[in-house]
């Protein structure tokens, strides 16, 4: 059998984008298929197409409001020298994660990743939010350039919102009908490629929770990263009430504050509720943090994957207000959650502390629906992988 490719976001500071690439490789790994993830760390195509989708939203109010904060704390790290020095030590322990990630040579065209894609028995896409407008209009992760006989495999990839814009339908059309297998993560997601497509889709879990705590463990030291007692706070929206309740929380249990803070965009008050704010935390400390925490307060998908994985309780919080919001990622999260029987874990940051504490995760019934969901997503994989010369019907 030929390599099997694969096309994830190894390449964004991102601690679920790049443990999920990393996920997706180890499990490929498993298979005993030899694997590499495409590079396009340079490819200009890719990086062209972004610009001219950011280009085409200049007049949309929502997008634009969506994107302030980024904006804002790239501008802010630059004037304030001790934040870009705190987020350059970041940036330098994900450098130092992305070794994991088995990469092929630069590419730097897509009609080089074209005449490459012959050398592969498949092409493997996924996951995170793979699927959102830019990237389908930046035309990578759609799978186009790759040559009409090899394999195409969607593997629990994530559209992100819930409702595809209506300007967009046919050019998700075409290409999820060139997909052989298709399994995404969220049910928006199956009822966006059923609306679209005549396609059988499968609803798979994140690359992620395909490896056990066991294993996530050996991808972290064994000693935690912060002593003592505490709440881990990976907040990526900017929701001041989140971070209120992580307080009533501290007040409550007496245990400190430990914050991610500053990672998708700069939030001020980030600053004044931690008790500890690391900087020098990538995938690996990550992971630490989250399997070490006595709580986990999140408004992040894969902040909740982790604390689920690693049967630590948790309160997910709703990053954007509105479940009709059509920039919301809140999908993925509430798809998740639904299969775990734990809906009443997602809060929004108003509720009654004691009242909330009260009630604890069954863990033995997580971990129950965390197998059975790793076990029928490894057997889609495998099948889809096996099968590669027959088209998914």
């Amino acid at each position: 059998m030929k390599k099997v490719g694969i096309v994830s976001c190894y390449f964004k500071n991102n601690y679920g984008s790049m443990l999920q690439a990393y996920a997706t490789q180890k499990i490929l790994d498993d298979f005993n298929l030899e694997n590499e993830t495409f590079n396009i760390d340079k490819n200009v195509d890719f990086k062209n197409n972004k610009k001219k989708f950011y280009k085409s939203q200049i007049l949309n109010f929502s997008f634009l409001k969506s994107k302030i904060g980024m904006i804002w704390l790239k501008i802010y790290k630059r004037i304030n020298k001790k934040l870009g020095k705190n987020i350059y030590t970041r940036e330098q322990k994900f450098e130092e994660f992305r070794k994991e990630i088995n990469l092929t040579k630069s590419f730097y065209t897509y009609k080089e990743l074209s005449e490459a894609s012959k050398n592969y028995s498949s092409i493997v896409v996924g996951s995170d939010q793979l699927w959102l407008p830019v990237n389908v209009v930046a035309d990578y992760y759609t799978l186009n350039w790759v040559d009409e006989d090899i394999n195409k495999v969607a593997l629990a990839t994530s559209f992100g919102i819930s409702e595809i814009p209506t300007k967009y339908k046919e050019t998700y059309k075409r290409f999820l009908n060139r997909m052989n297998y298709i399994s995404v993560r969220e049910e928006a997601g199956c009822n966006i490629v059923e609306d679209l497509t005549s396609k059988r889709v499968k609803l798979a879990c994140d690359p992620t929770i395909l490896l056990t705590r066991d294993e996530w463990r050996k991808v972290q030291d064994e000693n935690p990263v912060i002593k003592g007692e505490y709440i881990l706070c990976y907040f990526l929206g900017k929701n001041i009430k989140h971070r209120k309740f992580a307080e009533k929380l501290r007040e409550k249990t007496g245990y400190k504050i430990v914050s991610l803070n500053h990672c998708d965009e700069y939030v001020r008050y980030s600053d004044r509720f931690a008790d500890i704010i690391p900087y020098d935390v990538g995938p690996r400390e990550f992971v630490n943090l989250i399997g070490n925490a006595k709580y986990v307060c999140t408004d992040s998908f894969h902040g909740t994957v982790f604390s689920l994985i690693n049967n630590v309780e948790f309160f997910t919080f709703e990053r954007y207000k509105s479940k009709n919001n059509k920039i919301s990622t809140n999908s993925r999260v509430y798809s998740l959650l639904r299969l775990m029987n734990l809906e009443n874990r997602i809060l929004e940051g108003s509720e009654n502390i004691e009242e909330v504490l009260k009630g604890k995760i069954d863990f033995d019934n997580v971990n129950n629906e965390l197998k059975v969901l790793r076990d029928e997503t490894k057997s889609f994989l495998e099948n889809a992988l096996e099968n590669s010369s027959e088209m998914q019907k």
